[in-house]
């Protein structure tokens, strides 16, 4: 593992811009799919739990969900994904964000969020990671959320409750 993270970190590729991902499309939904089950399996081992709902998800469950997609490809392979819902008093939910274990630390979440907060500006948002998923909390912190709480999700696991408050402008994404 530790030789595909620095093959992969050292490599100049650069990837696609994000775009919104369509899940009636089977390829994209697949790819999400798998793209999602190798990120989520990560957190799994760091957050010493394997019950994450979407580790366990069915193809049918994804596609009908009432989130949205942005995601960004390495060619035709879907690398690194973001999905968002609003919740009723308007704020942002980041539902989930995933990218693929050999690209991490390449900039795939720094490019899904940043494309998110330009074309989803929000007052507030929300977003919600296992507290022991160290990476992920820090990625959050930098770009300015605050841990507000946490929630106990099984014995020893908690998942840490992180919030942003401001507004930025929109700018539209490309369709894939």
């Amino acid at each position: 593992m530790t030789g595909q993270r620095h093959a992969a970190t050292d490599s100049p590729r650069a990837f696609n811009e994000p775009v919104r991902l369509d899940l009636s499309d089977p390829d994209t939904l697949r790819q999400l799919w798998i793209l999602q089950r190798a990120s989520y399996a990560v957190e799994a081992r760091l957050i010493g739990f394997d019950g994450i709902p979407p580790l366990h998800e069915t193809l049918e469950q994804l596609r009908a969900t009432d989130e949205f997609f942005l995601g960004i490809r390495d060619g035709s392979r879907l690398v690194g994904a973001v999905s968002w819902s609003r919740l009723p008093n308007d704020a942002l939910d980041i539902c989930r964000l995933v990218v693929h274990p050999v690209v991490h630390r390449r900039g795939v979440a720094t490019a899904l969020l940043d494309a998110l907060d330009s074309i989803e500006p929000a007052e507030l948002t929300v977003v919600s990671t296992g507290t022991s998923n160290l990476p992920a909390v820090e990625l959050y912190r930098r770009r300015g959320f605050m841990p507000v709480g946490k929630r106990r999700i099984a014995p020893g696991v908690t998942v840490t409750l992180l919030e942003r408050r401001y507004a930025s402008a929109a700018q539209p994404i490309p369709h894939s």
